[in-house]
Parts: C-alpha cells; sequence; structure tokens
C-alpha cells in the first residue's frame, strides 16, 4: 500500500496532478499486479495534509515506539535516513529531582557545603549517587558510566569516580549531623508522628 501521483493533461494544456492511496494487486487474466485504487485524496494543490497526518497517526498506533518514531523522523527529513546514535533515559531521573527538591536534600546538602566552602561538586555527585542506587544500583566505578551513558542529569554530563570517593567521605564525615535535619525535614514534610523511647524504663513519650 502506497500514495501514488497520477498526472493527466487537460484539452487547454494544463496538467493536474492527483494524489491517490493505492494497493498492488495480481491480475490473474493478465498475469501481473495492478494498482488497485483505495482511496482518493483529490488534486495535489488541494491535498487535505491534516488528513495525511491523522492517517499516519492511526497507523503508527499498530508499529512499535522504535519503528513509529523511525517513520516520522524519514517523514520529517522528507525521506532521507535518520538514525539515532545514542539515547539517554531521562524519566527516572526527573521524578526523582523532583523528589529531592521537594524534601530539601539539596538545600541541606548545599548548607553544609558551604559553611565548610567545599570545592567539589558534593551536591551533584551525591545526587548522581543516590539517584543511580534507586534506578539501577551498581558500584561507584559503574555510576560514572552509567551517568555518561545511560541517564541524562542535567548539569552533569560527566562524574570522575574520585569526586564520588570525595563526596562519600564528606557524607561519612558529617553522617550524624545530615541524618538528623533529613530526618526532621521528611518528619515535618509527611506530618510523622514521632516518639522518644526511654530506654531506662522503657517508657514511650510522645514527642
Amino acid at each position: 500500500m502506497y500514495l501514488r501521483e497520477d498526472t493527466r493533461r487537460n484539452k487547454d494544456g494544463s496538467v493536474v496532478t492527483y494524489v491517490r492511496l493505492a494497493h498492488n494487486v495480481r491480475d490473474p487474466e493478465k498475469g501481473h499486479s495492478r494498482a488497485k485504487i483505495l482511496h482518493n485524496f483529490g488534486r495535489k494543490e488541494h491535498l487535505d495534509v491534516n488528513a495525511l497526518k491523522r492517517l499516519i497517526k492511526s497507523i503508527s498506533r499498530f508499529l512499535l515506539p522504535d519503528d513509529a518514531l523511525e517513520v516520522q523522523v524519514q517523514m520529517k527529513h522528507r525521506g532521507r535516513i535518520f538514525k539515532w546514535k545514542k539515547g539517554r533515559s531521562y524519566g527516572g531521573i526527573y521524578f526523582i529531582s523532583a523528589l529531592w527538591k521537594k524534601l530539601n536534600f539539596q538545600r541541606i546538602l548545599e548548607k553544609h557545603i558551604k559553611q565548610r566552602q567545599f570545592s567539589t561538586p558534593i551536591v551533584q555527585a551525591t545526587f548522581a549517587m543516590v539517584a543511580n542506587r534507586c534506578l539501577a544500583p551498581s558500584s561507584k566505578l559503574a555510576v560514572t558510566e552509567w551517568v555518561e551513558e545511560d541517564v541524562f542529569i542535567p548539569d552533569l554530563p560527566m562524574i570522575d569516580v574520585h569526586i564520588l570517593y570525595r563526596a562519600m567521605d564528606f557524607l561519612l564525615k558529617y553522617q550524624k549531623e545530615l541524618e538528623k535535619e533529613i530526618y526532621w525535614t521528611v518528619a515535618d514534610l509527611l506530618n510523622l508522628e514521632s516518639m522518644v523511647i526511654l530506654k531506662t524504663t522503657g517508657t514511650i513519650c510522645p514527642r
């Protein structure tokens, strides 16, 4: 099935081109295939382009996502073959980034980093490790390749493994302070009911 153009010359010498949807069928009498017109879209200069777009969109529903994308790209580039060299995922990163900011993790880290005047991009490195742990847990060395090849993290096209190790050193050194502040931030945001357990008597006291 394909679109074909049929040109006809009128008596006055003018040329008219019609666009039709055709399909080749075998003629049992003549023993060869012939074009069978399934639909006439009318004259080329009056062609309803939006109708063609709706037809393509309807057909694309039955294609695999990659095939549908390839067809759309070829149409956009007028039939020239266009191949993707590389693609990186962003959906998971977008969600984690929004949650990261909503829970104020970025603000908490930035505050401690500014107080101690770190020049290493600790926040970006920490986010990369957290995102990796959520989406594709792997070693610190593998995180560098994951950031560069598999996902798109805005403002972080790549990360050196040594920066990840420095970020880990920072997190371990100030672990108690960070954990305490993060806990109370999350508790306030989520309206969590906190309890204090007294080990000496075993009594549970509401906060």
